[in-house]
């Protein structure tokens, strides 16, 4: 045999590499068609013919879209292409001999986060004008799954969102070809400059916590939150702006502080993931970290959704292999 289907054209393939790199969107599409039988083959001769091989396809251009620029060299973008595909694969049997589902989207080298690679070429804008198209109950599942940090196993995004794992799962390959449809609605459209936006969220979310260091959370409730702003946790509503502003004051006074790690930025839904920095003399006062999960209502967050990582020794043991 000669090789697999996509393998042919390495001149023609650099060339579009470098055009989707450049932020062409019809380049990686038609990337991403040239290469679909090879990337196929590899998902089939990994799972086996079964609805699985789909998905995987569906995440593998997701992955696609957002690391088309980590690869060096143009030329070999088809097998970079299947080591994508292969990945999606291992990482869905290992899945599959796990109680829960746990795996990870996988990250560029060098510690490079999935936002930090939007904002670093055209598509970012592109993409997430997508993702606003789709409906907010899609939308949360896949916000998380694939531009935040911490909480991207299946296990994580139903514990944020109060929902089944198996529900997760629904939701997911519904919202990939929904998005894969959205992509080609937008394609043609202008695009909101996500990085300007996102870099304001940090910015937010650092004078936010500046502001309530110094006593005057309650100042930034009023001017940033809807005066019906509700509080909710595992899916059950706990209260409204006293108890945010509860909450806070409490946690300042016991000495614990919060440090921004990663923004996640659409027009609709913000989060804000933080490391929960306890007193020294009460280590364990708190658990290692808390995602803000906010929806936007006129310019307004109107709910505010808590997730706290769960502590190290609370993390289920692996099952045996």
């Amino acid at each position: 045999m000669s090789g697999l289907p996509g393998d042919a054209g390495p001149a023609e393939d650099a060339a579009l590499t470098r055009a989707a790199q450049a932020g062409d969107v019809s380049a990686l599409a038609l990337l991403l068609e040239r290469h679909r039988p090879g990337m196929r083959a590899v998902a089939l001769s990994l799972l086996g013919p079964c609805a699985d091989v789909d998905d995987v396809m569906q995440e593998a251009a997701l992955v696609a879209l957002r690391r088309i620029v980590d690869v060096r060299d143009p030329e070999s973008v088809g097998p970079w292409l299947r080591m994508v595909v292969r990945n999606r694969c291992r990482t869905l049997l290992r899945a599959a001999r796990r109680v829960e589902p746990v795996e990870r989207v996988p990250l560029p080298p060098e510690g490079t986060t999935p936002e930090e690679v939007l904002q670093s070429h055209a598509l970012r804008d592109w993409i997430w004008e997508a993702v606003e198209a789709l409906s907010p109950t899609l939308r949360l599942p896949v916000v998380l799954r694939y531009f935040s940090t911490g909480i991207t196993s299946y296990q994580q995004i139903a514990d944020a969102c109060a929902i089944s794992v198996s529900t997760v799962r629904s939701r997911l390959n519904q919202a990939r070809p929904a998005l894969a449809r959205a992509l080609t609605a937008t394609a043609g459209t202008a695009h909101e400059d996500v990085r300007r936006r996102t870099e304001a969220s940090w910015q937010e979310a650092r004078a936010t916590l500046a502001a309530a260091a110094h006593g005057e959370f309650g100042k930034v409730v009023k001017d940033r939150y809807s005066p019906e702003v509700s509080l909710w946790s595992g899916g059950e509503r706990l209260g409204g702006a006293e108890l945010l502003l509860a909450g806070m004051d409490l946690d300042l006074s016991a000495g614990v502080r919060q440090r921004p790690l990663h923004v996640v930025t659409g027009r609709s839904l913000v989060i804000w993931e933080m490391e929960l920095v306890n007193p020294p003399d009460d280590p364990d006062h708190c658990p290692p970290g808390v995602a803000w999960i906010m929806t936007l209502d006129g310019g307004r967050f109107d709910q505010v959704s808590l997730y706290h990582a769960p502590r190290p020794h609370a993390l289920p043991a692996p099952a045996p292999a």
